[in-house]
């Protein structure tokens, strides 16, 4: 058998163990995904105890997509430049990292028929889920994208690091307060922050900036039930991406890199929707 899993804090309300062992069962594959809830200082033991263990690989997700980098002995190219690895591949006690969520962002648009070419892009956030959406934002030819973040200095050095990367669009950093100018204009407006994780959570974006005209995308999912932002922004009339279906597909991604076959993506789809 061999093992994979997630590792993050908290990890508990993750539908990434369900979607990877459904996909394993119907192919038949011998893998089973666990979750591991790893505190922040924790994660050097258990990075090195997932190699000794013979796992395959993991993912990673808050808080640590950054604070792996160190950790690792090689780093592909786009994982690289977001400055955030979400999937460790491990082979001969080697570990190489890769950042799966831009693919599994444009999949997900492509999907739900959220254009990007061209397009005024909002960002919320500048994490490491933020920093790969964005070069993924720019790789498709947006015509502007404005990152809008509470630590105004972590969205000037995301848009710095995007401009440097090349690419005709137009990146510009926001503080947060910037979101009533920002908003009305943006024609695709992507949440990567943690807002919507937690029942009760503000919305990200107040209401009156849905409007249908708009296409909105949520990084975050609940499981079981739609993110505030989607619900009011589907009533709204805007086309909108969620949180699952990025989950899905950088999940599908993931998979292909740790067992170099095409996932089943029919059960891992089911599997989260369910």
């Amino acid at each position: 058998m061999r093992l994979l899993g997630l590792i993050g804090r908290p990890v508990a309300h993750s539908l990434s163990p369900r979607m990877h062992n459904a996909s394993f069962r119907a192919e038949g594959l011998d893998y089973v995904y666990v979750a591991m809830d790893v505190a922040p200082e924790d994660l050097p033991a258990a990075v090195e105890g997932a190699s000794v263990l013979g796992f395959r690989g993991f993912n990673l997700t808050m808080p640590h997509k950054r604070t792996i980098l160190p950790l690792l002995n090689d780093v592909d190219e786009l994982a690289a430049l977001a400055g955030a690895v979400n999937t460790v591949v491990i082979e001969d006690s080697k570990l190489r990292g890769y950042n799966t969520d831009g693919s599994g962002f444009v999949e997900a648009c492509g999907e739900s028929g959220v254009a990007l070419t061209d397009r005024k892009v909002l960002l919320l956030g500048a994490g490491g889920a933020a920093a790969s959406i964005a070069l993924a934002v720019v790789r498709q030819g947006a015509g502007e994208l404005l990152i809008l973040n509470r630590n105004l200095e972590h969205a000037l050095e995301l848009a710095q690091k995007l401009r440097a990367a090349g690419g005709e669009t137009k990146v510009e950093a926001c503080p947060a307060d910037a979101l009533g100018e920002t908003a009305p204009e943006a024609e695709v407006i992507v949440n990567a922050t943690p807002l919507g994780m937690r029942r009760g959570d503000p919305l990200p974006v107040p209401a009156r900036y849905l409007d249908g005209g708009k296409a909105v995308c949520d990084a975050v999912y609940l499981p079981g039930a739609e993110t505030a932002l989607v619900r009011h922004a589907r009533q709204r009339g805007a086309r909108v991406v969620a949180g699952e279906r990025m989950l899905l597909y950088q999940g599908v991604e993931a998979q292909r890199l740790w067992t170099g076959r095409e996932p089943n993506v029919k059960a891992m789809s089911d599997a989260i929707s369910s």
